[in-house]
């Protein structure tokens, strides 16, 4: 997520952002447990997996508002 954006701009927002750092740290724990579900590497039950890609779509989708307010300020 945010990989066409400048990652100074990001860790800026991270660092004055308590929310997003948090919600941002959230979506990519849950991006790694889907990956890893996906892969195999983590058995677990088709509806426990659609709750987490749900969940994860749900972050992400609020990770983009946050972004979308906030980021003129870093400017």
């Amino acid at each position: 997520m945010f990989e066409n954006l400048r990652r100074d701009d990001v860790e800026a927002l991270m660092k004055t952002d308590a929310e997003f750092r948090r919600l941002y740290q959230h979506h990519k724990h849950l991006d790694s447990k889907v990956h890893d579900a996906d892969i195999g590497v983590l058995p677990i039950d088709d509806a426990t997996l659609s709750s987490m890609k749900k969940e994860k779509l749900q972050a992400k989708v609020r990770l983009e508002r946050m972004w979308a307010d906030r980021a003129p300020i870093i400017h």
